[in-house]
């Protein structure tokens, strides 16, 4: 098992650069593909819903909303092959045996683009909300609700980092969320040089963490397991721990919860999401 394939989806948002400097690591590490997904909003989607329009505003709507989306297109792709290039990706298709990378046009909803180019990934990067600007949040939801693969959420940073799943640290409650987590990042899993699983507690919801320990040995996996107690809340703990085990990357279930009622009223993914400075794996 390993990384051939990753998604990156974008929407002009400005946040693409940081995600690719990312996925440019791995895709590098793995000899993978990565594809730029451009998710290109449809004219008649932008028109007002449950609003009567006149025929010729509404043709006035579609083709100003087209020239812009042209436009857009036209310059996240001058940069997508520039970007590319300082990265040390090879423009291509896949299958070239090195660390490729291509950009894909698709039309319509993020969530729809998602699900139909999305759920063969191995692996969905996307950047990190940023709920000050109001960006970010549906990609997120989207790429996790949509694909059921596994999402890689980059915090934002001014450089390409050094590694990226060489030292990984798995957050365990025994939930199916976990559980999902783990068997969609077992590539990412059996690559890295450390593996520490982090738990809090009793895992109430199934398999305990020295369950995890041995089911990862079986694999020739070496890991350390560390045991905390909770301080603050059990997501922002985690976040703490991972920092102390040197981790450049956390993997853990998400919204065990609805996304709603973790975004209205707090809850551990949700902590992880506002807060978290390392990459973060999440699986729904």
């Amino acid at each position: 098992m390993t990384i051939r394939s990753i998604t990156l989806p974008v929407r002009g948002d400005g946040k693409g650069n940081n995600v690719l400097a990312h996925a440019a690591v791995l895709a590098k590490r793995f000899a993978a593909h990565v594809t730029v997904l451009h998710c290109r909003p449809r004219p008649a989607d932008l028109l007002p819903y449950g609003v009567p329009v006149p025929g010729f505003l509404r043709e006035q709507i579609k083709a100003s909303a087209g020239k812009l989306a042209d436009e857009e297109e036209q310059a996240l792709y001058a940069e997508f092959l520039s970007l590319i290039a300082q990265m040390g990706l090879v423009h291509g298709a896949p299958g070239s045996g090195s660390a490729s990378a291509s950009w894909q046009e698709a039309a319509g909803r993020q969530i729809d683009v998602l699900k139909h180019h999305g759920r063969l990934a191995d692996l969905i990067m996307v950047p990190k909300p940023d709920r000050d600007r109001n960006l970010g949040a549906n990609t997120l939801r989207s790429a996790l609700f949509a694909s059921g693969r596994p999402v890689l959420m980059c915090p934002p940073r001014e450089t390409m980092p050094e590694t990226l799943g060489e030292r990984i640290a798995i957050g365990w409650n025994g939930s199916m969320e976990a559980s999902r987590a783990l068997a969609l990042s077992m590539p990412l899993i059996e690559a890295a040089r450390e593996v520490t699983v982090l738990t809090a507690g009793e895992e109430i919801h199934g398999a305990t963490a020295e369950d995890l320990v041995t089911t990862l040995s079986l694999r020739g996996v070496e890991v350390r397991l560390v045991r905390f107690s909770v301080r603050s809340s059990v997501g922002t703990d985690l976040l703490e721990e991972s920092e102390k085990a040197g981790a450049d990357m956390l993997v853990m279930g998400a919204y065990g919860d609805s996304h709603e009622r973790e975004t209205v009223f707090g809850g551990n993914t949700q902590a992880v999401v506002d807060h978290a400075t390392l990459p973060v794996v999440m699986v729904h």
